[in-house]
């Protein structure tokens, strides 16, 4: 479990730019608790300015539950929760990036890095887009501390296409950059107990000076972490019984207009993870990133 402070920094439009130059008093502050099963079994709650995000997974289905969509299953194949890889969870972190293809090496705030990519494979994008939405590319980037073998820094970007009925497609290009501190054991394992994050959204296409581009930023510290839970069992992890039957894609969590919510790209923290027992463990995990 562990804080939680969050930001709208910045608006940006085709001929105007505002920042928000009282930080201090305009933050939302709140806490977060995830309880993780191996291998794909998670669920977390996130509390931040008077509002509450639940998300999980039962291994077969992922769900959300919003105050503007309320609960619903997520469209596309079961993956870990994104949250868990940034230096929360380093036996996934290793596993997802065993595959990444090496493009290079670059310093992060003076520690010489590796630089791996991912990409979503075009299936896996296609079953997260829905109707009108399209996700058209989905691409990670790990930074790893030549030093250490950590990872310090991580880059997640994506980009959506939205056709309307008898209109322009409007496109809607998120980043998430985070940056990593304070590894510390655990248990025999090194875990990231402060981070910050950068989340931008780029909405563009309609017109040639239409664009809008909303920038949050986010600071978090881990205050509890815990290994082998007491309790934990498949039943903490059941979706919600009102589920909406059909699936909603991504882009519904995308806002629509200024001053609508932006924790909803952003919204997910890991407090306790269940450590596996034995080295027999064969885990395989269904990633998209």
């Amino acid at each position: 479990m562990g804080k939680v402070k969050m930001l709208a920094s910045e608006y940006e439009t085709a001929t105007k730019v505002t920042k928000n130059r009282n930080s201090s008093r305009a933050a939302e502050t709140g806490g977060f608790v995830l309880w993780q099963m191996m291998p794909d079994m998670w669920y977390v709650e996130l509390a931040v300015g008077g509002s509450k995000v639940h998300a999980g997974s039962n291994g077969k289905l992922v769900w959300r539950h919003t105050p503007w969509l309320g609960a619903h299953a997520a469209k596309g194949p079961v993956r870990p929760l994104r949250r868990a890889l940034q230096g929360l969870d380093p036996r996934t972190t290793a596993t997802m990036f065993s595959d990444a293809r090496c493009i290079g090496e670059k310093q992060i705030n003076g520690e010489d890095c590796f630089v791996l990519k991912l990409c979503a494979d075009p299936s896996t994008l296609k079953a997260r887009s829905d109707g009108p939405a399209e996700i058209i590319r989905h691409v990670l980037f790990g930074y790893f501390s030549q030093r250490t073998g950590l990872l310090v820094h991580m880059e997640d970007s994506h980009l959506t296409r939205i056709q309307s009925t008898g209109g322009d497609a409007v496109y809607w290009e998120t980043t998430i950059n985070s940056v990593l501190d304070d590894y510390r054991p655990v248990e025999g394992m090194m875990i990231a107990h402060s981070g910050r994050s950068v989340v931008t959204l780029f909405r563009f296409g309609e017109t040639a000076m239409s664009h809008t581009k909303t920038r949050m930023e986010e600071a978090w510290i881990i205050e509890e972490v815990a290994f082998n839970v007491p309790g934990l069992s498949l039943d903490c992890f059941i979706p919600p019984a009102d589920i909406m039957c059909g699936s909603v894609s991504e882009a519904c969590e995308l806002p629509q207009e200024r001053g609508k919510s932006m924790a909803g790209s952003n919204r997910n923290k890991v407090a306790a993870l269940e450590k596996p027992q034995g080295k027999g463990d064969n885990i395989i995990w269904r990633v998209e990133v």
